[in-house]
């Protein structure tokens, strides 16, 4: 199966062909590029207030606010440092400046660690909830509750000896409910091949019982997926991997749908041509076909 990029490769290009541009002692370029991407996030590249010498980056989260409970200022500011803007840009709410003038000492390293803007958005509550764990402090810390998509939560639980992360989803199609069950009863079977693997439990219609007494949805069309985390999936070599994987999931798994429905429609329709094939060469011949002679006479058979 294909893992989707954690990180926006359009950002991550066009800040490289820029920074480059400008290490070469090429002539600054205007930009205004707008990129949507997973989840309802929109970017923003342009250039402030007309400057073409600094590019300013911008991201807007419906449910960032969700993520400022659990610390998403505070890791921005670590891992951007200085480009990362006290105000951001009106209409969103993180964003970025780099000065062409004054190239970060890796370029490369900066235009890719900026194209992970949304990843670090969300690993904000993950590395919250992993730092009770691994502090022992789980006792009478509240669940997350991650709004990020309309009608989708993500929620976050720290118990004792685990993390449990449930993703509800929505599925729009009575069949993506039939090929969602198959890939998640295929990701519950993994267990048996890797010891390692975290436990990964799906329900259909209703919420877990980590959900009772909540405002989780019910509906014929509603998923949950629950993944429980134990200490060793996060510890300070594994935990960045496991938070690049987990919150791409619920984009992970749809994608797949997407792409095992397109395959079968080709192999229906691949059948039907085939078919229309057989059923030509099965055409009977007219009984009165006229025919000629090699004088030119005419005659039917």
């Amino acid at each position: 199966m294909i893992l989707l990029e954690i990180k926006n490769r359009i950002i991550e290009e066009t800040l490289l062909q820029r920074f480059e541009n400008a290490a070469n002692g090429g002539k600054p370029e205007s930009i205004d590029t707008k990129i949507g991407d997973f989840d309802g996030v929109l970017f923003n590249l342009s250039n402030p207030e007309g400057d073409k010498s600094k590019i300013i980056v911008s991201a807007s989260l419906k449910f960032y606010q969700e993520l400022q409970e659990y610390g998403a200022d505070e890791l921005l500011k670590r891992e951007y440092g200085e480009h990362l803007q006290d105000t951001p840009e009106t209409g969103y709410n993180v964003s970025l400046i780099f000065d062409l003038n004054n190239l970060p000492p890796n370029p490369a390293e900066m235009a890719a660690k900026a194209a992970l803007l949304k990843r670090h958005c969300f690993a904000s509550v993950f590395e919250k909830y992993f730092k009770y764990l691994q502090e022992e402090e789980t006792t009478g810390k509240k669940r997350a509750v991650i709004h990020y998509r309309d009608d989708e939560t993500m929620y976050v639980h720290a118990k004792k000896d685990r993390i449990t992360v449930v993703f509800s989803t929505l599925f729009k199609d009575d069949d993506d409910v039939i090929i969602g069950k198959v890939f998640m009863q295929e990701f519950k079977e993994g267990r048996r091949t890797s010891r390692n693997a975290p436990q990964v439990l799906f329900s259909h219609k209703d919420p877990p019982l980590e959900l009772e007494n909540t405002d989780a949805s019910v509906g014929d069309n509603i998923g949950y997926i629950t993944f429980v985390l134990e200490p060793r999936h996060i510890t300070e070599e594994l935990k960045d991997n496991t938070i690049n994987l987990i919150h791409t999931f619920r984009d992970y798994l749809h994608y797949h749908i997407k792409c095992s429905k397109a395959y079968i429609h080709s192999r229906m329709r691949a059948r039907t041509t085939d078919f229309l094939k057989i059923l030509n060469r099965a055409r009977p011949e007219d009984g009165n076909k006229e025919k000629k002679t090699i004088s030119g006479k005419t005659f039917q058979r």
